[in-house]
Formats: structure tokens, sequence, C-alpha cells
């Protein structure tokens, strides 16, 4: 086959290094993948896999026209079998041009945390959980599929150096190191950050704890001062900022409790460390024998209860803090459960079938549901760039990141960021 392979984005995320290592495993299959996508950090691990990279055109309109042609002139070029685009507007890039014109199979993961509806209804889908999954069956009318985030169980594994990590960042041993690897976003990840800093100062009073916050974004700067806050309070840096890092394994291995959700939460289970599963809204579990059949169902996330306070998640905290029992045989059961049920090379095999799937049984297109698409999603992009609404959201925007720098969490009035 030849596999044209199209991430959202190739910054540094789960979502896309996942896209790349299952086509580095097409490849390695036998097939002849290329990777496109606009410019990013993520292009050299892109040829360090061993992949041809197609840098994309910057066009930021979704769906972007120069895109849409770029890829269609691929397609042709290339003789390209199959599309595999990762989330709607990359899926979008490739159906209104490459798919609809030439007739060239498409395939879209969505690895959000909903059904969007601008992907056309005739467009096959991989989702990243059950739940999903069965959500796109109601409205697809071709096939779902489920591939749950895959992890390198080779790559990650519980004898990464501990201490390398440690060192670099002068955590003593008697210091209990809790690590979270995460984009440092507003969607989806803030509250989560903001709650581990909280519940890392109620306890810090009490417990020679540190936690580091491993990565980038645009909430960084709130977060630091938030941050400062606490070290302030404690009188000793309890919180630490380090920035992103392109190879995370040590931060993990040097552990003692991993927080986050998503690809990070089972790298750090594949590297043989408890983990607490975050979300969004106050969600937080211990991951463990009671809980693992609900991760199967929702993923590695969740939404609570919106509770203010972190009082919930230091509770967690501490029950591990103070068990190392119970954090080596929870470290051995996740490193288990990731090795039996999300190893990349099972993904890759259950992805090269759907591959053969989508190609013998290509869906047919129709121009009511490409207009109904188009409609959506230009309607979206139009609201996106009224300029009220840009308004509007820089507000929302102004008052989370206010609420993060300050002692104040949730924020009362700061709405959806949508």
């Amino acid at each position: 086959m030849r596999l044209l392979v199209y991430p959202h984005d190739l910054s540094i995320g789960g979502s896309q290094i996942n896209a790349i290592d299952l086509a580095a495993g097409a490849a390695a299959a036998g097939h002849d993948v290329s990777v496109y996508g606009i410019p990013g950090p993520l292009v050299d691990y892109i040829t360090e896999r061993g992949l041809t990279y197609i840098p994309a055109r910057t066009l930021h309109y979704r769906p972007a026209p120069s895109r849409i042609a770029q890829l269609a002139t691929i397609a042709r070029q290339n003789r390209i079998d199959l599309i595999h685009a990762y989330e709607w507007p990359s899926c979008l890039d490739a159906y209104y041009g490459a798919s609809l014109c030439l007739n060239v199979p498409l395939l879209c993961t969505v690895l959000s945390m909903d059904v969007m509806p601008y992907v056309p209804a005739s467009v096959p889908l991989i989702m990243g959980t059950a739940d999903l999954g069965e959500q796109a069956r109601k409205v697809q009318k071709s096939g779902v599929w489920v591939i749950e985030p895959p992890i390198d169980v080779e790559r990650d594994n519980p004898d990464i150096d501990a201490t390398t990590f440690r060192r670099r960042h002068e955590v003593s041993d008697e210091e209990f190191l809790i690590v979270s690897v995460s984009r440092l976003a507003l969607d989806l990840k803030l509250d989560a950050l903001v709650r581990a800093i909280d519940a890392v100062d109620l306890l810090a009073g009490s417990y020679p704890l540190k936690l580091i916050l491993v990565g980038d974004g645009p909430a960084r700067a709130a977060l630091e001062m938030r941050a400062q806050a606490v070290n302030a309070r404690h009188g000793r840096e309890v919180i630490n900022l380090p920035g992103a890092d392109m190879d995370p394994r040590p931060a993990y291995a040097g552990a003692d409790l991993v927080v986050g959700m998503g690809s990070s939460a089972l790298r750090a289970l594949a590297i043989g460390r408890p983990l607490i599963v975050q979300g969004e809204d106050a969600f937080s579990e211990i991951f463990e024998p009671k809980t693992y059949d609900l991760f199967l169902k929702q993923g590695f996330y969740g939404l609570g209860d919106k509770k203010p306070g972190a009082q919930l998640l230091a509770r967690q905290i501490e029950d591990l803090v103070v068990d190392a029992t119970r954090r080596t045989e929870l470290g051995t059961f996740g490193r288990r459960a990731v090795t039996e049920r999300f190893s990349l090379q099972r993904a890759i095999g259950v992805q090269l079938d759907i591959y053969r799937q989508v190609l013998a049984n290509p869906p047919q297109r129709n121009l009511s549901e490409a207009m109904r698409s188009a409609r959506l999603a230009l309607m979206l992009e139009y609201a996106n760039h009224d300029p009220g609404r840009k308004r509007r959201k820089r507000d929302r925007e102004s008052a989370i990141l206010s609420a993060a720098r300050s002692g104040l969490w949730p924020p009362a009035s700061a709405g959806s960021l949508v």
C-alpha cells in the first residue's frame, strides 16, 4: 500500500506521536508511507523513524483550500492508495480534493473527546475509546473502529534509568516526586494542571513532595505564577516547570507517581509507574484493578463534578505517598495492562487490517453530504474569525488565565472556550 498519513499538526502531543509511530509500524511492515503535515517540532521525529516527510502549506483556515489542492496533487502524483487523516480539519482537507474529486480512499482517526459533526458521514472512522465508538456508530454510515492510544512498550519500559531526571532537577532521595507530562494548554489540560499544583500545595507541609510539570504551552506563564506562590508559601521549591522535552521517558522513570491523562498516562504505566488519571471538572481516579474497566470504556480521561478545590486529588496522592507497597503493586499491574492491551505492535496489526477493509469496501460519496459538512465547517470558521467572538474568546481566556495565576479555581464566570 502507498499510504499518506496526515496528523492534525506536528507540535509535541500524544495524538501526533501515535500517528507517527503507527505510520512507522506500517512502513516496517513493508508499506510505502509518507507523513504530511504543517512543519513543527515533530518533523525531526518523523525523520528519526525513517519516514518521508512532506511539508504542508501553512494557511490557517479550516479546511484550507491550499492544502486541499496540495493533497490532491500529492495523491495523484504519488498514486496514493489511502489517506489517513487525524481529527476533523485534516480529514476535510483530504476529503474535498483527493477523496471527493479523485476517489482516493480516506480514513479518519478522531482522538478528541467528542464526535465532531464536521466529518462527512461516509468517512470511516477510528475512535480512541469504546464510548466514542458507540456514539460515532449512531451517525456514521461507514465503518467505525476503536483503537486506544498505542504505546511502544519496548521503547517505554521499566528499565529506563530513574536517576538521571532526579539529579538534573535536584530531587533528593528523600523527596517524593510527582510528574506530569502535558501540553500546558487552556483547553482540556488546564483544570488538571491547576488542581495538581493545588493538591501538592495542600500536602507539602506534611510530606517532602515535589511536583514537576514537563511541557509548554500558552498557560505556562500563569501556571508558573501559581507555582511561585506555592514555593514562597513553603519556603522551598515544591513546583517546577522546566519546559517541554522531546524525550520525556526519564521524567516518567524518575517519578514516584505520575498524574496525567491520555497517551501520557499510558506511557507512565508502560514505564511501571503508579498513576492517577486526571480529566476535567475535578476528575481524578487512581488507576488500579477496580478502575481498569472504567478507563477501557471512557479512555484515560474523565469528567468530574466541578467541585472547587483539590481535596479529592490530594487524598488520592496521600494514599499513595504513605503506601510504598501499593505503589509497587500498581506499577506492576499497569505495566502488564499496557503490554497486553495497548501495545504499539498490537495496534499496528489492527490498523493495517482496517486499511485493508477500507480499501476492499471504499465508501460511496454523495454531494449532499459533502455540502452539509462544508456548510458546518465554513460556519464554524466564519464564527472563529468574527471580531466580536474573538474579543469574547480573549476575555474568557483572560479570565481563565487570571484564575490560574491566582488562588481562585475554577474561574467563577469564564464560560466556554469553544
